[in-house]
């Protein structure tokens, strides 16, 4: 073999090499752009959306619709915590410029009873909704669909929640329960 050949075949082989490494970055900085800014893989901590989420269960959030638009009622999404930061699951009733109170066990918005989703338990414990709640802008309203479970804006604890704790809302549940349900 002459030695030109050789120094191709050799400028060939790091050529590969070179392009199969800037393959692999950019592979990995788009996967790094999608799970920061777009989808993220979220895992159930807890029962308070049984039965429509189990604990276990991991769900694909989306964190880019809301740079868009706002959340809407009913939609169930993922938020942080106020002062330890978890990833907290439930649905919104109230909008910004609403005003939330649970009466008998019902939720009413601006004082008109709303139809709340099919099969679920009253809110028997009212907490912070036994009183009228206005929300601002940028406020909403969470309850979890256990409503004997779950930890929401009715407890000081997880309160109203702001649009800049908002991390997404969710598409889909991930996979098939295996215990039956």
């Amino acid at each position: 073999m002459s030695k030109g050949k050789k120094k191709k075949r050799k400028g060939g082989i790091i050529r590969g090499m070179l392009d199969t490494g800037l393959f692999i970055l950019a592979v990995l900085l788009i996967a790094f752009i999608m799970s920061r800014f777009v989808v993220e893989r979220v895992r159930v901590h807890n029962h308070s959306m049984e039965h429509t989420l189990e604990e276990g269960d991991s769900v694909i959030i989306d964190k880019l619709s809301y740079r868009f638009r706002e959340p809407r009622r009913y939609e169930i999404i993922v938020f942080r915590q106020k002062g330890t930061g978890e990833d907290l699951i439930k649905r919104v009733i109230g909008l910004p410029f609403e005003t939330v109170q649970i009466i008998d066990g019902d939720f009413y918005i601006d004082g008109e009873r709303i139809e709340d989703a099919e099969g679920l338990d009253k809110a028997e414990y009212a907490g912070l909704a036994a009183e009228p709640v206005r929300l601002s802008v940028g406020e909403y309203f969470v309850v979890g669909d256990n409503r004997a479970e779950s930890i929401d804006s009715r407890y000081d604890e997880v309160g109203v929640v702001t649009a800049t704790r908002i991390e997404g809302r969710m598409l889909c549940r991930l996979g098939f329960r295996t215990n039956g349900k």
